[in-house]
């Protein structure tokens, strides 16, 4: 990821915790996975100690990556969201102008987007379509299926 990542508190409270476990925990468990398969013999054919030792890139890849996560995140207060337009944190409700379905969305960074909860990130294509649009207006996204028209029915906190 790259620029700012903007999260609740609670999101980065969670990052903070799992990047706790991943450097004490985890690191732990990969340098005893290392040793245990150090004690079985040679190691240019141990391919016990080459998993470990390709486990042990992986687990530390995704340290940094969360840590760059958390250098660049910026927390976004619920309280000081504005409800005249989308942005990050709202909760729209839009209506397919196509099929009339409506659905309820809460626009939120790329980390906490979870779309069976109801969370689309901001940078997905419709989160960008929906982005500044007021209530009553028409927002016209790309998908890949081509373009879809949703009307923003309610902007809520």
């Amino acid at each position: 990821m790259s620029g700012i990542n903007y999260v609740t508190k609670e999101t980065l409270d969670q990052m903070m915790s799992e990047l706790s476990v991943l450097k004490t925990k985890g690191r732990a468990e990969i340098a005893r996975a290392i040793a245990e398969a150090r004690e079985k013999g040679d190691l240019k054919e141990n391919a016990e100690y080459d998993a470990a030792k390709e486990a042990q890139g992986i687990h530390e890849a995704k340290i940094a990556t969360l840590e760059n996560a958390i250098a660049t995140s910026r927390i976004v207060s619920a309280a000081a969201i504005d409800t005249s337009k989308v942005s990050i944190l709202c909760k729209v409700t839009i209506t397919n102008m196509a099929n009339k379905k409506t659905v309820t969305y809460q626009l939120v960074s790329e980390t906490e987007a979870d779309l069976k909860a109801g969370k689309i990130s901001v940078t997905s294509p419709i989160g960008k379509g929906l982005l500044g649009k007021h209530v009553g207006e028409i927002a016209e996204v790309q998908a890949p299926n081509g373009q879809i028209k949703f009307k923003i029915d309610s902007i809520t906190a």
